[in-house]
């Protein structure tokens, strides 16, 4: 897009000067040697970037800098200064000038400058939707989950549908999408916000440990068991535990938490004494249980009893322009930590954000994010910040079709490396695979066997 540029000055040679060299750099330049017509112009045209001199006869260059930032913030305005005059340039740059040139003019400086000037512009206009956008996909209750795709708008419906109440959820998705964050807003918009959320992850504690975390022992219960200790669910009485990694949960434990969760009573380690307990439970699992059901790997009776709702969190990439505001709303979460003044994110580095796939999904975007505001040198995240494999990464797309018979490939070869694909996106999870490809499991199942058949 060709820039647009307003020269005002009264010394006509100095008009003719700047518009010639700024057109030979490719802007699109007028010039007015009369500082009402200059204005006139900008009453009527839009313009992105005006320079003028301070010394002008009639109206002064200073209140021209005044009325253009006034009532068109959105154009910056270069100063033309005489050589030393620090003076009039600081007074500029006080009432809104984005930056001064002295005299005698070097072309090329000035044609960077005024390409530093727009840029820097069409930033903080980006930055200004973006946090707008932030603004609205934060709105109607949803804790800290950020976005306003489409697939998040279903995870926002359904946290409102069920947060006032104490049914089950299972809330499934990939690794780092932001399911606890999910299960927190369930528990923020509940009537239970003012009491406990504990979360625990059922892969981090040893199986022998897991019974008294969970549902706590009595003194000499086992060697270390010096003094009784309440488990989760009473700890968190009245509140809400999220058993996250539920798909890690050992077996053994399974037909416990089971009768714990039908009888609402829990018994310690060690104990004879069932203890009553007031708490919300949410799980969580990365893990496709109604696959592990059928496998016999899960139990079904406790797979049911905690799938009333299901809740899916999707992954990053299919959430199309949420990537930007979440890559925003991290950076305005870092910079202030990192002491750095990084306002928002180059086109170039937008573009590379949207392409890539995110296996690490939201938590990787995060880091990602950390990573090139620490490292910028600049007021915006430029490509070169972006970790190395954003930056070379390179879409994994279905070939297309050769016109030549020869290579044509027939209808099942291009169902089968869709479907490959689409299970790679899902990391394998058969379940939410078939829902991409609007099939039943059943009939995906059987045209994997198909494929696999010599």
């Amino acid at each position: 897009m060709t820039i647009s540029v307003l020269v005002i000055d009264d010394d006509e040679s100095m008009c003719d000067l700047a518009k010639a060299g700024l057109e030979r750099q490719g802007y699109s330049v007028e010039a007015r040697s009369r500082s009402s017509d200059g204005l006139a112009l900008l009453e009527q045209r839009d313009f992105d970037a005006v320079i003028t001199d301070l010394n002008l006869d009639g109206i002064s260059g200073l209140d021209i800098c005044k009325h253009i930032t006034e009532n068109r913030p959105d154009i910056p305005v270069i100063v033309i200064t005489a050589f030393g005059d620090m003076r009039a340039a600081i007074s500029a740059i006080r009432v809104g000038a984005y930056d001064f040139i002295n005299k005698p003019i070097d072309m090329m400086a000035l044609a960077h400058t005024v390409e530093r000037a727009v840029q820097h512009q069409r930033l903080r206009a980006e930055v200004k939707l973006l946090r707008e956008a932030m603004s609205r996909a934060q709105t109607g209750g949803a804790g800290k989950l950020v976005g306003n795709s489409p697939p998040m708008k279903k995870v926002y419906d359904l946290i409102a549908r069920i947060s006032d109440t104490d049914v089950y959820a299972l809330i499934t998705g990939e690794s780092g999408t932001g399911k606890e964050l999910v299960a927190r807003a369930l528990h923020t918009e509940s009537p239970r916000r003012d009491k406990p959320f504990i979360a625990i992850n059922c892969a981090a504690v040893p199986a022998n440990l897991l019974e008294s975390e969970l549902f706590g022992h009595v003194k000499g219960a086992f060697t270390d068991a010096k003094e009784p200790r309440k488990g989760l669910f009473e700890q968190a009485n009245g509140g809400t535990v999220l058993l996250d990694e539920l798909g890690e949960l050992p077996v053994e434990m399974q037909p416990k938490l089971l009768r714990v969760l039908q009888e609402r009573t829990v018994r310690p380690v060690g104990g004879n004494v069932e203890i009553p307990f007031d708490t919300r439970i949410i799980a969580a699992t990365n893990r496709d249980l109604e696959t592990e059901v059928e496998q016999g790997q899960f139990r079904e009776d406790l797979y049911y009893r905690l799938n009333v709702v299901q809740i899916h969190v999707p992954s990053l990439r299919a959430r199309g322009n949420d990537i930007l505001i979440l890559a925003q709303h991290f950076i305005d979460q870092i910079r202030d930590r990192l002491g750095k003044s990084v306002e928002g994110i180059s086109s170039e580095a937008a573009k590379k954000l949207l392409e890539y796939d995110w296996p690490g999904n939201v938590r990787q975007l995060e880091n990602s994010m950390e990573r090139a505001v620490a490292l910028t040198r600049y007021d915006q995240v430029m490509v070169e910040d972006l970790p190395e494999r954003i930056q070379a990464y390179q879409s994994d797309r279905i070939e297309p079709v050769r016109v030549d018979a020869e290579h044509m490939l027939t209808l099942a070869e291009v169902e089968h490396r869709y479907i490959e694909q689409v299970l790679k996106a899902a990391n394998g999870n058969k379940t939410q695979a078939a829902k991409v490809l609007g099939l039943d499991r059943r009939t995906l199942y059987r045209k994997l066997e198909r494929y696999e058949e010599p």
